[in-house]
């Protein structure tokens, strides 16, 4: 592993994910979607965390090409109030690859003086502890996907519903569900859907949901209610095509929620 791999794969590594808007819209197609999960040493100043990663987004991540899509994730209401994502994605497997080597080539160009950069990736190192997992997923755009669309600076919140594929050949459904109710909800300004491709549990089916605003979360629940009862206004159709479609799903799930970093969003 070349020097310095670690720190390249946690910079680079989500969900949730993420702005995949180079993909063409008439026939969209799975891309690759690496997540590193670090745990920030909270007694390192938070500005000065946000200063150097802000300086690697700017020398790195935002000029590398292959990384079509890029997000950092902080803890909001998780398990781990130390706990940062770090989210690429790639139109290709090899891409991946690729990537580190363009990455590579970057920080040398980033940071030429040798000494310099030591310095500099010790002391982003130091803003983590050395506990961090990796996580490869495949976007699933064929059971619907809402892009990201905004200017805006301002952070926004993630919440990251994975669940547990059954994996037994039955449920179906979600895509219409998606199409009559997931997309048609303002609140939610982007959904990423999202399935295990490398990691510890092949069964992980993962969706990553934007909102402006944290209280948008409970107004886009009310929000969902309505529209699945207008799309299916029967309770026995409704509760006929509910329960089909959660076949498809163990029933265990968690909850994660996060807010993003938007100035180093791509």
């Amino acid at each position: 592993m070349k020097a310095n791999k670690f720190l390249v794969l946690g910079m680079l590594i989500f969900t949730f994910l993420l702005n995949t808007g180079a993909r063409a819209q008439e026939d969209p197609k799975p891309v690759y979607i690496t997540v590193t999960t670090m745990h920030r040493n909270l007694d390192a100043d938070r500005k000065d965390w946000q200063k150097t990663e802000k300086e690697y987004y700017d020398k790195v991540t935002s000029k590398n090409d292959l990384i079509i899509g890029s997000e950092i994730l902080n803890h909001y209401y998780t398990a781990n109030s130390g706990e940062v994502l770090f989210v690429s994605v790639y139109n290709t497997w090899e891409d991946i690859e690729k990537s580190n080597d363009i990455t590579d080539e970057l920080i040398k160009k980033g940071w030429p003086d040798e000494k310099a950069r030591k310095t500099f990736f010790d002391k982003q190192r130091s803003y983590y502890t050395t506990k961090h997992s990796d996580e490869i997923y495949t976007s699933q755009p064929m059971v619907g996907e809402k892009q990201l669309k905004t200017d805006s600076k301002e952070p926004m919140i993630v919440y990251i519903r994975k669940s547990q594929l059954s994996m037994n050949g039955q449920g179906k459904g979600l895509k219409e569900f998606n199409e009559k109710v997931t997309l048609k909800n303002p609140y939610i300004k982007a959904y990423y859907p999202h399935r295990h491709f490398w990691g510890s549990d092949s069964r992980d089916f993962m969706e990553a949901f934007f909102y402006d605003s944290f209280s948008d979360i409970e107004k886009s629940s009310d929000k969902d209610d309505e529209l699945t009862n207008a799309a299916w206004p029967d309770a026995t159709a409704r509760k006929t095509f509910m329960d089909e479609m959660n076949k498809a799903f163990t029933g265990l799930h968690g909850d994660y929620i996060y807010h993003n970093e938007p100035t180093m969003s791509k």
